[in-house]
C-alpha cells in the first residue's frame, strides 16, 4: 500500500510548507485507529488555510485516507484530547518524511511530556472531573439513575487521565490499561461500578462517598494551574480568566471550575458595585500565592 501511496505523499513532502509525513496501517480487522481504512497518512503543515484537511481514497481492495493538520492545530489536539488517536499515530506510525526532525523531537516532547504542558493538561481535566461529577450527582439526587452512570463514567475516565498525567504520561485510547497498572484504587472503583452485582443505585451511591475523596485528593493537583495563573495579578473579572491564552483551554468547565474552588476556600470573591442598585461584580482572587 505504501508504494501505491507514494505519489501522493512525495508530492506532499516536495512542499516548503510540510513538516512531516506519517503512515498507520491497520492492525485488526476491527481498527477504529484508521476509522478501520487500511492505511492512515498524517501531514503536518506549517500552516493552511483549513487547520484540519481529509481526503480518502481506494485503490483495488485497499482504502486509505489522507489528513493534513497543521501544526498548531496538532499541538491543540494533543493537550485538549480532542484526538486521541494522533498521540498514537505520532508515537507508533512509520514516519515517511521528516523535514529537519520535527517529528524526532515531537516525539521525544511527548515522551519527556514537560512539566509545565502536564500542569495545564491536568488542570483541563481536572476541570472537566469536577463538571461530570457535579452533573452526576445532581442527576442522582432526582434519581435518574441511568444519566447518573453515564455521568460517573465520564467521571471517572476524567479522573483516571487525571492519574495518568500526574505521573508523566499522555493518556492513551486504552487509558484503563494504564490506569490498572499505576493506580490500582481507581481502576478498582471502575471495575466495582460496571461489574459488581449490587443495585445500580447502591453502586453509584458508594462510588460517590470514594470519590468525593478522591477529588478531594486531588484538588490541589487539579487545581495548581488555574491558581499559578491567578497569581499574576492580585484580582480577576471572570472575562479576564476566560480570555487568558493559557485558560481559554478550560472552555465552558471554566467558570464550575471557578465555583468548586471558591466553595473549597483556594479562592476568594470580592463584590464590586454596579450602576444597577443591588447588583455587584464578582471579583476573584487567592488568599495565597502560588
Amino acid at each position: 500500500m505504501e508504494n501505491i501511496l507514494r505519489p501522493i505523499y512525495q508530492e506532499r513532502a516536495s512542499h516548503t510548507n510540510t513538516l512531516a509525513i506519517i503512515m498507520i496501517e491497520k492492525r485488526n480487522q476491527t481498527s477504529p485507529l484508521t476509522d478501520n481504512l487500511d492505511v492512515a497518512l498524517l501531514v503536518i503543515v506549517n500552516e493552511a488555510e483549513q487547520a484540519l484537511f481529509v481526503k480518502h481514497y481506494e485503490y483495488e481492495d485497499k482504502k486509505a485516507s489522507l489528513t493534513v493538520m497543521t501544526k498548531d492545530d496538532l499541538n491543540e489536539s494533543i493537550l485538549l484530547g480532542t484526538n486521541r488517536r494522533i498521540v498514537d499515530w505520532i508515537l507508533n506510525g512509520k514516519i515517511l518524511f521528516d523535514r529537519n526532525e520535527y517529528i524526532i523531537e515531537l516525539i521525544d516532547r511527548l515522551k519527556t511530556f514537560p512539566f509545565s504542558e502536564r500542569k495545564m493538561k491536568i488542570g483541563i481535566e481536572f476541570a472537566k472531573l469536577v463538571r461530570r461529577y457535579l452533573e452526576g450527582k445532581e442527576f442522582f439526587e432526582s434519581r435518574q439513575l441511568l444519566d447518573t452512570y453515564n455521568h460517573v463514567v465520564h467521571a471517572l475516565h476524567h479522573l483516571a487521565r487525571l492519574e495518568v498525567i500526574d505521573r508523566g504520561y499522555y493518556p492513551e485510547v486504552t487509558v484503563w490499561n494504564q490506569v490498572k497498572q499505576i493506580e490500582p484504587q481507581i481502576y478498582k472503583l471502575y471495575k466495582e461500578l460496571v461489574e459488581s452485582e449490587e443495585s445500580l443505585e447502591k453502586r453509584l451511591e458508594l462510588l460517590f462517598l470514594a470519590s468525593d475523596f478522591l477529588i478531594h485528593s486531588k484538588t490541589e493537583i487539579g487545581a495548581a494551574h488555574i491558581l499559578t495563573v491567578m497569581s499574576e495579578k492580585d484580582s480577576w473579572y471572570f472575562d479576564e480568566l476566560y480570555q487568558h491564552p493559557e485558560l481559554k483551554y478550560y472552555s465552558v468547565d471554566l467558570s464550575v471550575l471557578l465555583e468548586f474552588l471558591v466553595e473549597k476556600q483556594y479562592i476568594s470573591i470580592e463584590r464590586k458595585q454596579t450602576k444597577g442598585k443591588g447588583i455587584y461584580h464578582r471579583i476573584y482572587f487567592l488568599e495565597k500565592k502560588y
